[in-house]
């Protein structure tokens, strides 16, 4: 039995999803972002315990199916910026296409519909939030950070990032730096 969980997005929630099937003895074949595969059937007592032990770690049983197409939306842009080698993926909506098995335009459509933004703004957003995590942690220079994220230019992730939060990437890593040493 295929279950999907709401905004599970990252391996460490993978971990705990992991620790919480086996903690109610579930057994699972795979535990992908978003998407469980469940040996056997659950109960609605079992979906219920399960759905009540993931919201307390922020996550939670999806049933409605466009929301978990919309789930699966936001696992493939998670799965492009953090797990591929960007390179190889030349056109997004193509490769959302191939990986959903959906129109993008139907898809674009019902991510907008349902979000209220449009899978291009979310993108952005995702985009930003990872320059934030990436200046914070300061590993990596501007033109690697540019690089990683899949823009055309230092100055373009730049103009974006101070359209999006109103500070220039040098700026939020200055405050970031002396929040951390104060």
């Amino acid at each position: 039995m295929k279950i999907y969980i709401k905004y599970m997005v990252s391996i460490r929630c993978k971990m705990f999803v992991e620790v919480e099937l086996e903690k109610l003895g579930l057994q699972y074949e795979f535990i992908e972002l978003g998407e469980v595969e469940i040996s056997e059937d659950l109960t609605l007592i079992q979906m219920d315990i399960l759905n009540s032990a993931l919201l307390v770690i922020g996550l939670e049983l999806i049933i409605n199916k466009k929301e978990i197409l919309i789930e699966k939306i936001k696992c493939v842009i998670v799965e492009m910026y953090h797990y591929l080698n960007k390179s190889t993926v030349k056109n997004f909506s193509e490769f959302l296409e191939e990986k959903l098995n959906y129109d993008y335009t139907y898809l674009a459509n019902l991510f907008s519909e349902n979000t209220g933004i449009t899978i291009e703004h979310y993108i952005i957003a995702h985009k930003i939030e990872n320059i934030k995590t990436l200046l914070s942690y300061d590993e990596m220079n501007m033109t690697e950070i540019s690089s990683k994220l899949n823009y055309r230019s230092v100055s373009h992730l730049s103009s974006q990032f101070k359209q999006i939060t109103g500070q220039k990437p040098s700026f939020f890593k200055t405050i970031n730096t002396q929040r951390r040493l104060t």
